[in-house]
């Protein structure tokens, strides 16, 4: 199946926010157009029918054949890749729900680790945030019931529901004895996407926390960069950490804010034909002059990665923290006419110098390890290389990685800066700022 680049243009891009680590692209046909042949690879077919004929007339149980055949399909696209899944009528107005930044829920990110529902990061201000929700719990139950065989989409969906019901989530977190119950209210969780900040008013230092990317956040971006233009800004750090990613083209928008017209930002190739290159817009100003520093770590994925990947390419601004997540895959989002979807791997994204970090994250070019203060702790981050299933790179070739269950551990990135004195790569990151605007001093005087 090639890479269809009409997708860019299609109004209807969905990402799936608090569900996961996704880079989403959108269809509204079904994938390729092509129907089914009776021979060939479907031939096969015969025995799921033959089994699903079997378990309607011999089941001790009256069972529901859409029921069924849904299942059927969650397992066979389940077990392609992490980031591909098939999502029932119901589930694909959730995902709907999700692009509008505003749904009832606790606010949290979570993905799927050895078949347990893990937190990936709460949403500051969050109830999940104020309970005390932290990065690698491992939610084990909802509301009494094992997590072990259930789906991504159907945990989300149970965390779920209107503003003022509760939930239970039964967690495990290294270092306890026994899983511990949070009761937690549910809230109208409203997603913002960018804050920004004045670090420095006398040095210029302006700060800009980008938490994902939503059909809005280069608007809301460019808006932060016209506050802190105001109060004098005259260099810039971006972060980017924990960020789990978005709609790509919201990467492609904020990246092109910093980048001269007419770069690449990014390339994308499916598995046939020709890629598809992604250079800067015109959509919002451009600062291509301003002086950056990008901070990333371990929770920086897919589409916070294109934005990395790029300036790094280009030249354009210093990448400093950890090694990002490691996530190179785009997924499409094909509805089908009963109103359910397949979200499905169908390419891979490339920086502009042609690199796939896909397995092996962005590195950075000042690595600076958070520091942990006094009655800190460290949290388990997960990379892509851990994901059961996943693709890594062994010369051109696309290969399955099936074992991968590496975790590293890292005090957990501050979502908003709040005491800027305990995070060192904060402050790392203001002080090389500082020092090239002496430096610019230094160099007109002479």
């Amino acid at each position: 199946m090639s890479f269809n680049p009409n997708f860019r243009k299609k109004r209807s891009l969905f990402a799936a926010l608090a569900l996961g680590l996704v880079l989403t692209m959108a269809a509204v046909t079904l994938w390729g157009g092509r129907a089914i042949s009776a021979g060939g690879d479907y031939s096969e077919l015969k025995v799921f029918t033959e089994v699903l004929q079997t378990v309607k007339s011999a089941y001790v149980k009256q069972t529901d054949t859409k029921d069924l055949v849904y299942a059927a399909i969650k397992g066979m696209v389940g077990s392609l890749d992490p980031h591909s899944g098939f999502m029932t009528p119901d589930e694909y107005k959730e995902m709907q729900v999700d692009t509008s930044g505003q749904f009832g829920g606790l606010g949290m990110e979570v993905g799927v680790k050895d078949g347990t529902l893990v937190v990936i990061s709460p949403i500051e201000g969050t109830p999940a945030y104020k309970a005390g929700i932290k990065p690698g719990d491992r939610i084990v139950k909802i509301d009494g019931q094992p997590t072990g065989n259930m789906t991504l989409m159907d945990a989300v969906k149970k965390m779920r529901g209107p503003k003022g019901t509760s939930v239970t989530l039964s967690v495990w977190r290294e270092g306890m004895k026994a899983p511990r119950d949070f009761a937690i209210v549910r809230d109208i969780i409203k997603v913002k996407s960018v804050k920004w900040k004045v670090l420095d008013e006398k040095a210029g230092v302006g700060y800009i926390k980008l938490t994902q990317f939503q059909e809005k956040s280069a608007a809301q971006l460019a808006d932060a960069i016209g506050q802190l233009d105001k109060h004098g800004m005259r260099s810039l750090v971006l972060d980017l950490r924990n960020n789990p990613g978005g709609l790509l083209n919201s990467a492609v928008d904020i990246a092109s804010q910093f980048l001269p017209k007419g770069k690449l930002v990014v390339s994308i190739k499916g598995r046939s034909g020709p890629s598809t290159d992604f250079n800067v817009t015109d959509t919002y100003p451009r600062h291509e002059h301003l002086p950056m520093v990008v901070l990333i770590n371990q929770g920086s994925a897919s589409a916070a990665e294109i934005v990395a990947g790029a300036l790094k390419d280009w030249h354009r601004a210093v990448i400093m923290g950890t090694r990002s997540f490691g996530k190179g895959s785009v997924q499409t989002v094909i509805p089908f006419e009963d109103g359910s979807a397949l979200r499905l791997t169908t390419a891979m994204y490339y920086t502009p110098s042609g690199v796939s970090i896909q397995d092996t994250g962005i590195t950075p070019d000042i690595e600076v390890t958070l520091a942990l203060v006094k009655g800190e702790k460290e949290y388990p981050y997960i990379r892509e290389k851990d994901l059961k299933n996943h693709f890594y790179f062994e010369g051109s070739k696309h290969q399955l990685e099936i074992q991968g269950n590496t975790e590293t551990k890292e005090k957990m990135a501050p979502l908003l800066p709040g005491n800027e004195k305990n995070d060192n790569q904060l402050q790392r990151a203001v002080d090389l700022l500082k020092s090239l605007s002496v430096f610019e001093k230094v160099s007109k005087a002479a």
